[in-house]
């Protein structure tokens, strides 16, 4: 792979890492919200948590490939 595909995947993987950070921060405020409810929907909180879990799984394998 020459320089300019070493650019083009790091700037994938930075664009990964913005995206899930986003994705994470969304969950978190859909999550805040369930739980200013007088029932909250545990169900849906609990898969939220699942998909953060998996969004931070794949921050830090962008940032393993970036060498970080």
């Amino acid at each position: 792979m020459g320089v300019c595909g070493d650019f083009m995947g790091k700037k994938k993987h930075k664009k990964a890492i913005r995206s899930l950070n986003k994705r994470i921060a969304e969950h978190q405020e859909k999550m805040r919200l369930k739980y200013e409810k007088d029932s909250p929907d545990e169900r849906l909180i609990q898969h939220w948590e699942t998909e953060i879990h998996a969004f931070v799984k794949g921050i830090q394998q962008a940032l393993k490939r970036l060498g970080k």
